[in-house]
């Protein structure tokens, strides 16, 4: 699913490699897998940080968030798209995340539906802020430093509602792990079919489908770590983070050889 507005000009080519006019990824199907892979990489990392290796949700917050500005100021003082750097912030956006909606939902005992509540606020006033500044919110035109701070404000904003979401629906709904999953899914699903059939805007549908593909990754990531007591499948956080580790890194080398190949043409 792309976010492609017809009648503006778009600054990448159709096979999902962005040209030096635009900084960020181009929004094809590849990108949504990279992007559930980074999101549920973030939920298993983070609860790595926090959990397993008993750091805490605050100090993890502080950590992430912390190695999240750093990423961001290099990818802000690049000149071009960089694929790695890019996956970089993306990924810092999801682990930070995490451990922000913990701390928020579980250490300031805020609970998941009035976390939630204070997230989807302040996504609405971003891409308000965003709107009125810019005239767009629309992704792909992210060729200026100040969209670009709203761009990566909104991911990181998305992400931690997208974790509160998620478990929301895993632990305060009693669905489970498996359950939320698939209806995350099917609320996915009826995005996708809505893009591809019904005039809606592309730009709204692309921040929906952003939005949920983090309580997916959430929900994943759970049902992949948590044991087997409490409806996970018991992998851990140490090695499903490794496996999903190892699924990103060869996706960002394919997406590196494509932007290569795409320059040197």
């Amino acid at each position: 699913m792309s976010n492609n507005d017809e009648s503006q000009e778009s600054p990448y080519h159709k096979d999902g490699v962005a040209t030096t006019a635009g900084k960020v990824a181009t929004v094809t199907f590849a990108f949504w897998i990279m992007k559930i892979c980074a999101t549920t990489l973030g939920e298993t990392g983070g609860d790595m940080l926090s959990m397993t290796m008993n750091v805490g949700y605050l100090v993890s917050s502080l950590i992430l968030i912390s190695l999240f500005l750093i990423a961001l100021i290099l990818q802000l003082r690049a000149k071009s798209f960089h694929p790695v750097l890019y996956w970089i912030v993306i990924l810092a956006t999801s682990t930070a995340g995490t451990t922000i909606s913990d701390f928020m939902d579980r250490s300031l005992n805020l609970g998941y539906a009035v976390g939630s509540s204070i997230l989807v606020g302040l996504l609405i006033v971003i891409l308000i802020v965003w709107r009125l500044n810019v005239g767009s919110i629309s992704v792909d035109h992210i060729r200026s430093r100040k969209v670009e701070v709203f761009y990566w404000s909104a991911i990181l904003v998305s992400n931690t509602l997208g974790t509160a979401l998620g478990d929301f629906l895993s632990d305060s709904s009693d669905l489970g792990f498996l359950r939320s999953n698939l209806i995350i899914s099917g609320a996915i699903l009826l995005i996708a079919l809505a893009y591809y059939l019904t005039p809606i805007s592309r730009t709204a549908l692309f921040w929906a489908a952003f939005v949920l593909t983090r309580p997916f990754g959430a929900t994943m990531g759970d049902l992949l770590t948590k044991g087997t007591d409490k409806g996970g499948l018991g992998f851990g956080t140490i090695g499903s983070s490794a496996v999903l580790m190892a699924v990103l890194i060869v996706l960002i080398a394919l997406s590196m050889r494509k932007h290569r190949l795409q320059t040197a043409s």
